[in-house]
C-alpha cells in the first residue's frame, strides 16, 4: 500500500511492504528515493530481509508529527522459515521542520545472534559527472565527486572514518543531510556512490530504536550540510563554544593564537613490540634529558617565540606508551621527579604552558597494579589483546575504571609539586568507543563516550587544560585541543599519501569556535593526515587553526609562523561561517568567519591571503 506523506515543501510516498520512499522537495524536479531493502546481518552472515517477512501498517498523527508505522513479523530465514525476530519501523514527517524521520526497533533478537541492522535503505545517486557530490564526515571531511565508484571501508561513527554522524548528498545545488540521530552504535559503508548507514548492537542486542533525520534543501552544499548539524547540536544544546570552555576553565583563553611544541623525554620499546629493533638495541631505549629539553624552550623564546604550550611525551618510568594506566614514578635517567619540576618551571618562567602526555586506555601487563580483571571482556567472554605500542603486550582498560587512575596520578603531580598546565589523554577521542561485558562493569558506546568525558572533565575541574588525540563529536565539550584532525589520505604517515576524494573542512564549519586544533608544516608540502601536495601551514590558515613549531625551530620558521598564530588570535572563538571551491576549483580555497575575516590560498600557485575585518590584509607565498 502506497501512503503519501506532505509537507509545505516535500512530499513524501512510502510503501512499506517493499521500504520504497520517495522524496520530491518544491521547487526542484530532482527526487531522492531508497535504493535498496533493509536487513538485518546474522551471526552466521546470513541475512534476514525485512521484506520477506508479514508486513502490517498504518498511519499516525501525533500532532507535531505525522507519519506510517510499520511492523514486520516472522522474517524468514535463507530456507524460508519464520524466525521470532521482528521489526518495527516508522517512517514520519515533522509538522514545524519538515524533517524526514526513519526510525527502527529490532525485537526479540538473542544475545550475540545479529550483528548489524542495516536501516534505512540507500538512498539512490546516479548523478552525472559534474553534476554532484557525496559529503563523508571522514576525518577533517571529504567529498566524492558523483561519476566515480569509490572502494573505502567501513566508517564507524566517532573514530576516523566519522568524526560526526552526518553525510549528505548533493546533486546540482539540490541536496539531503542525513543525520545519525542514534550515533552510539552507528556505522555506514559506500556502495558504489550510495551510502549504507548500518547499526551494530549494544551489549549484544540491537537494545533500542535507530533513527536517521533527513534535511532536503533546494539550494545549498557540502556547507549546507555541516549548518544543518550544527544547527542540530546548537537546538540540543550539545555544542559548547570555546567561550564557555574559558569561563570554566581560564587557562583555556592563553591557547589563543598559541603555538604547539611537540617533545619527547624517554624511550623504551619492549622486545614484544611492534616497533622493537633487535638489530640496532640503542633505539630501543633513549633519552633527550628535561634540562636538555629546558634548553631548547630557552632558544625557542629567544627566537622569538612569546608563548607556547609544551606537550611532552616519554615522562613516564619507562618512558613514551609504556606501564600506563600507572607510570609513575617519574623517569629516572631524564631527570626524575625534580628534573621534570625544573622543566615545568622554565615553562612558567619563559610564559610558557606545560603540558604532559598521558594514556588511560591502553592497559599494559607490567602496570605496577595490573589486573586482568579490570580490563574490557568482549562480547565472547575474551580480554583484547595488542602488542604493537612501544610498552608492549596490553589489554584495554574499562572505561568506567579510568576515572580513578586520573584522581591518583594527578594528586601524585601535586605531591610532588608539579604544576601541571595541561594534559594530553591519548585516543580518548580518535579510537572507536569500547563496549565492556564485564559483570561488574558493564559498559555501553555509549556509557564509553560518558566515561572518558569523565576524566577530561577531572583535569578541567583541576584546572588543568584537557586535550586528546583527534576530534570525534562526543567527546569535543569534554576537550579544549586536540592534537590534529587533518583529512583522510591514502597513507595518513606518508607524507607522499594523496587525498581521498576532495578535501572540506566539514568537522570545522560544525565545531571550529569550539575547539582549538594545531596544523603540521610551516614550510614543507605533506604531512600526517596532509596529502604530499598539500601546504599544512595553508590549511592552517584556511581552517583558522593553531600550528606546531618544533622545539628547535629556526628564527626564520617562527617568524613565518606568526601569520597564522595572529590569525587564530583572531578568528579562534569565530565560527567558520563558509568554506567554497573558488570558481569550482579544488585547489583555490576561500574561507569565511563570522567575525568578516577571509581567507583565500591556492596550492598550485602557492599564495595566501587573509583580509581582516579593519581593513589590513596580509599576503604570502
Amino acid at each position: 500500500m502506497n501512503y503519501t506523506l506532505t509537507h509545505d515543501n516535500l512530499s513524501v510516498i512510502y510503501t512499506p511492504e517493499t521500504c520504497a520512499l520517495t522524496v520530491t522537495v518544491k521547487g526542484s524536479d530532482i527526487q531522492w528515493s531508497w535504493h535498496n531493502t533493509p536487513f538485518l546481518v546474522r551471526a552466521n552472515q546470513t541475512s534476514l530481509v525485512l521484506t520477506d517477512s508479514d508486513c502490517e501498517s498504518h498511519t499516525f498523527d501525533r500532532g507535531t508529527t505525522r507519519g506510517v508505522r510499520s511492523t514486520y513479523k516472522n522474517l524468514r530465514d535463507g530456507a524460508g522459515n519464520p524466525t521470532p525476530i521482528s521489526v518495527q519501523t516508522e517512517v514520519s514527517i515533522n509538522v514545524a521542520t519538515g524533517q524526514v524521520k526513519a526510525t527502527a526497533c529490532v525485537l526479540g533478537d538473542g544475545k550475540g545472534e545479529l550483528t548489524a541492522l542495516a536501516y534505512p535503505p540507500r538512498m539512490k545517486f546516479d548523478v552525472p559527472e559534474g553534476h554532484g557530490y557525496t559529503v563523508l564526515p571522514r576525518m577533517q571531511g571529504t567529498i566524492l565527486p558523483a561519476g566515480h565508484s569509490y572502494k573505502l571501508n567501513d566508517g564507524i561513527v566517532f573514530e576516523r572514518g566519522a568524526y560526526i554522524p552526518v553525510y549528505g548528498q548533493i546533486q546540482d545545488g539540490c541536496g539531503y543531510a542525513a543525520i545519525i540521530d542514534t550515533p552510539y552504535d552507528a556505522r555506514y559503508s559506500v556502495v558504489g556512490e550510495e551510502i549504507q548507514p548500518y547499526f551494530a548492537p549494544s551489549l549484544g542486542t540491537m537494545a533500542y530504536p535507530r533513527s536517521i533525520l533527513y534535511s532536503f534543501f533546494t539550494e545549498g552544499d557540502f556547507n549546507t550540510v555541516a549548518k544543518t548539524y550544527r544547527a542540530y547540536l546548537t537546538e540540543r544544546g550539545e555544542l559548547m563554544s570555546l567561550r564557555e570552555k574559558i569561563d570554566r576553565n581560564p587557562k583555556v583563553e592563553y591557547l589563543l593564537g598559541c603555538p604547539i611544541v611537540h617533545t619527547c623525554a624517554a624511550v623504551h620499546i619492549h622486545p614484544a613490540s611492534h616497533f622493537y629493533d633487535p638489530d640496532n638495541p640503542e633505539n630501543n631505549d633513549r633519552y633527550f634529558s628535561f634540562a636538555d629539553n629546558g634548553k631548547l624552550l630557552r632558544e625557542l623564546k629567544k627566537n622569538g617565540v612569546e608563548k607556547a604550550y609544551l606537550h611532552l611525551d616519554g615522562w613516564g618510568h619507562h618512558g613514551y606508551d609504556n606501564l600506563h594506566p600507572e607510570p609513575f614514578p617519574i623517569h629516572e635517567a631524564s631527570g626524575g621527579a625534580e628534573g621534570l619540576k625544573a622543566l615545568q618551571q622554565t615553562c612558567t618562567e619563559l610564559g610558557f604552558y606545560f603540558g604532559l602526555h598521558d594514556q588511560y586506555r591502553d592497559y599494559y601487563y607490567d602496570s605496577p597494579h595490573f589486573d586482568l580483571d579490570n580490563a574490557i571482556v568482549d562480547v565472547d567472554g575474551k580480554h583484547p589483546y595488542h602488542d604493537y605500542w612501544f610498552g608492549g603486550p596490553h589489554s584495554f582498560l574499562c572505561a568506567k575504571l579510568a576515572s580513578e587512575y586520573v584522581r591518583q596520578n594527578y594528586d601524585e603531580f601535586e605531591r610532588l609539586g608539579i604544576k601541571v598546565d595541561g594534559s594530553y589523554l591519548d585516543v580518548f577521542s580518535v579510537v572507536e568507543l569500547d563496549e565492556c561485558f564485564h559483570p561488574l562493569h558493564p559498559m555501553t558506546r555509549r556509557e564509553c563516550a560518558e566515561a572518558r568525558a569523565h576524566c577530561l572533565n577531572i583535569l578541567t575541574d583541576r584546572g588543568i587544560i584537557p586535550s586528546s588525540e583527534e576530534t570525534i563529536g562526543c567527546m569535543v565539550n569534554a576537550i579544549a585541543l586536540c592534537h590534529h584532525a587533518p583529512f583522510y589520505t591514502t597513507d595518513w604517515e606518508d607524507r607522499n599519501a594523496e587525498n581521498v576524494g576532495i578535501p572540506i573542512p566539514f568537522f570545522n564549519l560544525v565545531y571550529h569556535d569550539c575547539i582549538i586544533t594545531p596544523w603540521y608544516g610551516i614550510r614543507h608540502k605533506g604531512a600526517w593526515g596532509i596529502a604530499g601536495t598539500d601546504r599544512g601551514f595553508y590549511w592552517a590558515l584556511l581552517c583558522g587553526g593553531t600550528i606546531y613549531y618544533d622545539v628547535d625551530a629556526s628564527a626564520e620558521d617562527i617568524a613565518y609562523g606568526k601569520v597564522a598564530l595572529e590569525l587564530h588570535k583572531q578568528v579562534a572563538l569565530c565560527e567558520l561561517t563558509s568554506h567554497e571551491l573558488m570558481d569550482g576549483h579544488p585547489r583555490r580555497r576561500r574561507s569565511t568567519f563570522s567575525d568578516g575575516t577571509v581567507v583565500e590560498a591556492d596550492f598550485d600557485e602557492e599564495w595566501f591571503v587573509i583580509r581582516y575585518p579593519d581593513g589590513s590584509v596580509v599576503k604570502g607565498r
